[in-house]
C-alpha cells in the first residue's frame, strides 16, 4: 500500500536530479542506525583543510561533489568513507579520525529512488597529491561558496550538507 500522506518539501535539491529530503543529526541517531523504509547507500566525507572544505570532479556526473560513494557488502558506513575518500582522492584517514555527523535521506535520480547517507566530517593538516583516476578528473580545496576551477555544475545538495559540518 503506497502512502499518500503529503510529504515535507525537500530541504534542498540539486543537479542530477537529486533532493536533500531530511537530516538525522548525530544527536537524533547513532551511527549504527537502521532504516526500514529505505536503504543505507553510501558514505560521504566533509574534509577540511586550514577552513577549507575538499570538493571533487566526479567525470560521469560532470559535477563538483563531496568525496563518498557506495557501501559494500558486509562494509560499515565508516569504512565506506575511509575507503572511497582514499580511492576518489588519495587522502588517508584512520577511521577513527571521522566523526560521524549524520544520516542524510536522499531521493535520487529520475526514478527518484530513496537511499540513506552517512555523513562524515575530519580534519587534516597535511593533504595529500591528488592523482586523477577514472572516477575523478579534480579536486580542489573550497573556501565558502567560491567558484570552483573550470566552472562546472557544483552538488548543491553536497554544499548544503557541508554547512551542516561547519565547525
Amino acid at each position: 500500500m503506497t502512502d499518500c500522506r503529503p510529504q515535507p518539501p525537500p530541504l534542498v535539491t540539486g543537479p542530477r536530479d537529486m533532493a536533500l529530503l531530511s537530516f538525522h543529526d548525530a544527536g537524533e541517531l547513532p551511527e549504527d542506525a537502521e532504516f526500514e523504509d529505505a536503504p543505507m547507500g553510501y558514505a560521504l566525507v566533509v574534509l577540511w583543510h586550514e577552513g577549507r572544505v575538499l570538493m571533487v570532479y566526479e567525470r560521469e556526473r560532470e559535477c563538483w561533489e563531496l568525496p563518498g560513494g557506495g557501501i559494500e557488502p558486509g562494509e560499515s558506513k565508516r569504512d565506506a568513507a575511509v575507503r572511497e575518500l582514499r580511492e576518489e582522492t588519495g587522502q588517508l584517514l584512520e577511521p577513527g579520525a571521522l566523526r560521524f555527523v549524520g544520516h542524510t535521506r536522499t531521493a535520487l535520480g529520475a526514478s527518484q529512488r530513496v537511499l540513506y547517507g552517512g555523513v562524515f566530517t575530519a580534519h587534516t593538516g597535511s593533504p595529500r597529491a591528488f592523482t586523477p583516476n577514472s572516477e575523478v578528473s579534480a579536486v580542489h580545496w573550497r573556501e565558502g561558496l567560491e567558484p570552483l576551477p573550470g566552472g562546472g555544475t557544483v552538488q548543491t545538495v553536497d554544499e548544503y550538507i557541508v554547512e551542516l559540518c561547519r565547525d
